[in-house]
């Protein structure tokens, strides 16, 4: 009941900030597990992320027993991850599928933020809200985001959309734009659009 509700809010909330929800739940249906499954022993941003997805699903168990001491085992292997990666991602960030992190050094994600399904970002990348209110960053699916990029503030980025390398972006990014310098320029691809 609880997940359900803060979806619902999440959806009103999308649509208040005039996100297109249609385009969105069109775009899950391509959702690429295979992308966080390792692929070998020592794979450290896919076994980060899947800490982070063990975390999550023991935090929901009903089995106190399971939820006390699983967790706490997979809080110490998260902690190594977070070191071997240098990565600082928090264990109740709201991550979709299929998010791809080829060098994860570096990479600081606040744990309000919400990201969207089929990411892909790169090293040394900050996504944070900034703000007072607990609003939480959204950007929605197929986004890619370069190296030592900063998305900070309560904003929105769109469908497909690209964050240029060492980006500093403060507003909402629109579907299909790309983002580039310091402060952010958006720029539409009139041949994606």
């Amino acid at each position: 009941m609880k997940v359900r509700l803060s979806v619902i809010c999440l959806a009103l909330w999308l649509k208040n900030r005039g996100v297109n929800m249609t385009e969105i739940t069109s775009m899950n249906e391509q959702l690429d597990w295979t992308r966080e499954k390792p692929r070998q022993f020592w794979d450290p941003s896919r076994k980060l992320l899947r800490t982070i997805r063990q975390y999550q699903q023991c935090a929901q168990s009903k089995n106190i027993m399971r939820r006390k001491l699983l967790t706490k085992w997979i809080v110490i292997k998260h902690r190594f991850w977070s070191v071997i990666t240098g990565a600082d991602i928090d264990l109740r960030c709201q991550i979709g599928g299929g998010l791809l992190l080829p060098h994860p050094n570096g990479i600081v994600i606040h744990p309000i933020t919400i990201i969207s399904d089929n990411f892909f970002i790169f090293q040394k990348v900050t996504i944070d809200p900034n703000g007072k209110r607990p609003i939480p960053s959204i950007t929605t699916d197929h986004v890619n985001i370069g190296v030592v990029a900063k998305l900070l503030g309560n904003i929105t980025v769109g469908y497909l959309a690209k964050i240029g390398a060492n980006a500093f972006v403060t507003k909402n990014v629109s579907a299909k734009a790309t983002a580039v310098g310091i402060p952010a320029t958006i720029k539409i691809n009139k041949e994606i659009a």
